[in-house]
């Protein structure tokens, strides 16, 4: 089924969400940027059997507290899902240490962290320190592409993005630009099958969206070398969110299927 990333992924978060992926036949991870928790328990539950990960930002919920927090992550755990926190880590090695604690504790419950490359390398230590103390472990992806109009993440930074990634044991995969299919199989060139990718920037109709984002076809993704297509408003913002992660998942496993 996955071939070489399965042999060659050493993380073993990436094997749980391989498991995960085909158990239910979807590689769908939900962006699920909502604002309170009660919309997102709600939509876990809702659409939680058709998705293999839930991405979120912790720090956009406007009812944050940690006990009300512990409802997600339990609905997630209920849901046999990933936990993806889309913190986009950018600071030196310590800082990022200590944002993952804070009042967020984002140590304590995210399986997957984003990460910039561009403090330098030990970033990717100081969140692996951060799980580290209270015995976790999680894996990181590296940011490199994104499917935003008028980025800077140019060639020579994703080269160097990759071999950060490369060396460490932390590293699970990158983030990739979902919005150009051209441009993952270039990724996936450079990164081998050692690695996954990640890609945002998908919905099954493409084209632009708001405030600068493109969409590329989910399908198109995986085959050009994707393993998660992350979906926010295709699936949260449908009349019927059901049929839409269904869609979403079912479109992205036999594209799999056919890679």
């Amino acid at each position: 089924m996955w071939s070489g990333r399965w042999s060659n992924c050493a993380n073993p978060l990436a094997h749980r969400l391989m498991e995960v992926s085909v158990r239910k036949q979807s590689l769908v991870c939900l962006a699920a940027d909502l604002n309170s928790v009660d919309e997102l328990v709600g939509l876990i539950d809702e659409v939680g059997p058709h998705i293999a990960a839930l991405k979120t930002h912790v720090d956009m919920v406007d009812d944050f507290s940690p006990d009300s927090w512990s409802r997600v992550v339990n609905a997630a755990k209920e849901n046999d899902l990933l936990l993806f926190e889309d913190r986009k880590f950018a600071d030196i090695g310590k800082i990022s240490q200590g944002q993952m604690a804070g009042i967020y504790d984002i140590r304590n419950w995210a399986d997957i962290v984003t990460a910039h490359r561009i403090s330098g390398p030990d970033i990717v230590d100081g969140i692996a320190a951060g799980w580290a103390d209270v015995e976790r472990i999680g894996g990181v992806l590296l940011l490199a592409q994104m499917s935003s109009r008028g980025n800077l993440l140019d060639l020579q930074y994703t080269v160097e993005t990759i071999e950060t990634g490369r060396g460490s044991p932390h590293v699970i995969g990158y983030i990739g630009n979902g919005s150009n299919a051209n441009e993952i199989v270039e990724l996936r060139r450079m990164v081998g099958e050692g690695q996954m990718i990640w890609t945002p920037g998908v919905n099954i109709t493409t084209g632009d969206g708001d405030m600068g984002q493109r969409y590329g076809h989910p399908r198109d993704a995986v085959l050009a070398g994707s393993d998660i297509i992350i979906v926010g408003s295709g699936i949260h913002g449908s009349t019927d969110r059901i049929a839409a992660a269904k869609e979403y998942a079912a479109v992205s496993f036999q594209a799999l299927l056919e890679r």
